[in-house]
């Protein structure tokens, strides 16, 4: 099963809950716990992580808080996956040679970087404002293999 880590999920959806009210007000972690229901020690580590992978600005002091680092048309889904979880690789050989020890007979490894380079794209293609919509038709163009690219 291929599945997107609850972290990465949280992730998303803290950010896009950033994103929703991007008004330029901060966010402390608190009332994103309390908006999102997520528990208040993994949000304050996503909040974290998301600032050290440079997606959101951490601003200290009494009436501190988080807002993003830019606008949400130009964060990627990819990147909110990759700064909580890291590298986007469906199998341990695609970013690490010499792990697996079927590498030198395997057959299928040049069809596992197609495919990690096809959902690597698509995450990448789909941006945080996205996923504040209620539903979007452009999510198909963004998944389908034919759309063009962005």
């Amino acid at each position: 099963m291929i599945r997107i880590t609850k972290n990465a999920d949280y992730a998303i959806v803290l950010l896009a809950q950033i994103a929703r009210g991007d008004d330029g007000a901060l966010h402390s972690a608190r009332a994103l716990s309390e908006q999102t229901h997520v528990p208040l020690p993994t949000v304050s580590k996503l909040l974290k992580a998301l600032t050290h992978g440079e997606l959101l600005n951490s601003h200290r002091g009494i009436k501190g808080g988080y807002s993003l680092a830019r606008d949400a048309r130009e964060i990627s889904i990819a990147e909110i996956i990759s700064a909580v979880e890291g590298p986007i690789e469906m199998t341990e050989c695609i970013g690490h040679e010499g792990l697996c020890e079927q590498e030198p007979y395997c057959g299928v490894s040049a069809n596992w970087q197609k495919i990690n380079r096809v959902i690597y794209g698509a995450l990448q293609n789909m941006p945080l404002t996205e996923m504040i919509r209620e539903s979007s038709s452009s999510l198909v163009q963004i998944l389908s293999p034919s759309a063009p690219a962005h």
